[in-house]
């Protein structure tokens, strides 16, 4: 079997999670290539061109010249949450391949845009969400599809960690307009989508409280909240989001058979452990740290050379936005609300 060629990247945006994450996975992928990064600075994207093995950089004004690169056929956006749709249109536009960080947009119709540009050039959308490729969660999803837990019934999840408004790269995180929200739309996220992913099941109420003690530098966003999911068949989902509390990530879920508990369960950077307790007898499952990242690049890039949709895909991501809308309308009017269902007639 011929071997394929690896799917050349461009990395757009290039914060802390760019650094520290999506740029050296390259260097562990199988099937993708790092060849070329933007910035809104020259001397930033020249500095980290040159640290990761780029051939290529560009500002965000020349973007455009990047998406006409032969060598770049797909297009991970790590921008500021408001600008993945508009830069994930151009690239689709352009007939690149779009892997869009979390949140997918800050709006439904945003994410509908999306969903749209890249339907009409008939290129690849894929949301990051790395539990979809890593072996701790696909363990636990794949426990919850035996059906040893027995019927769903209660889920916990949180995602908490401590931002320091002064830290370099936080600033456009408590800008509501740049951003789209706090803790929920930054970290609470994940709770969210995991849940929908474990139990195949999409909520139908939600309803939330959000709070911030630090009303000088959160004032425009929130620093903490609670919300609760309300599922068909019964099933009900508490979960918790912060960015004024210890880091901790975990899913604990609770069947009728059995629970089990994913804890830490969104990291990228620390051991995981899944253990629990069925039908009276304990468990336990350790899974060393491995890069996540890479995994999702080399899923994406296999997507594309197969000419296959990735999962997850640009409804996944419009669903998450949904459901996060709903949760800040339940916040704002203090009561349950309902959630609108996102079908695809985008």
């Amino acid at each position: 079997m011929t071997k394929r060629k690896r799917v050349g990247y461009v990395v757009v945006g290039l914060g802390r999670i760019s650094h520290k994450a999506i740029l050296p996975a390259f260097r562990h992928s199988e099937r993708a290539k790092l060849v070329a990064v933007v910035s809104g600075t020259a001397e930033k994207a020249r500095r980290l061109a040159d640290e990761f093995g780029a051939r290529a950089w560009y500002t965000y004004a020349d973007y455009d010249a990047c998406l006409a690169n032969p060598e770049v056929e797909a297009v991970f956006i790590a921008t500021d949450n408001a600008s993945h749709a508009p830069f994930s249109v151009r690239a689709a536009q352009a007939g690149r391949h779009v892997l869009c960080e979390k949140p997918m947009a800050t709006t439904v119709e945003e994410c509908r845009q999306m969903i749209r540009a890249c339907r009409e050039r008939n290129v690849r959308l894929m949301i990051a969400y790395r539990k979809y490729f890593e072996p701790a969660s696909l363990a636990l999803k794949n426990l919850v599809a035996s059906g040893k837990l027995g019927k769903l019934k209660i889920i916990h999840s949180a995602f908490t960690f401590t931002l320091a408004p002064g830290k370099r790269g936080a600033a456009w995180h408590l800008n509501s307009r740049a951003s789209g929200g706090g803790a929920l739309v930054d970290v609470g996220i994940y709770c969210v989508n995991a849940v929908r992913w474990l139990t195949g099941m999409e909520p139908v109420e939600a309803n939330a409280y959000s709070w911030s003690e630090d009303r000088k530098h959160f004032g425009d966003v929130e620093q903490s909240i609670g919300f609760q999911l309300k599922f068909p068949d019964s099933l009900f989902v508490q979960a918790s989001a912060s960015f004024g509390a210890a880091r901790a990530t975990f899913l604990n879920v609770i069947g009728e058979k059995g629970w089990a508990a994913l804890d830490p369960a969104f990291a990228y950077d620390e051991e995981r452990r899944l253990f629990g307790k069925i039908e009276g007898r304990w468990f336990e499952k350790h899974f060393k740290v491995i890069d996540e990242f890479a995994l999702e690049l080399d899923a994406f890039a296999d997507c594309i050379r197969r000419g296959r949709d990735p999962e997850p895909n640009g409804w996944e991501g419009l669903r998450d936005v949904a459901v996060m809308q709903a949760i800040y309308r339940a916040a704002r009017r203090g009561k349950w609300v309902p959630i609108a269902a996102s079908g695809k007639d985008g």
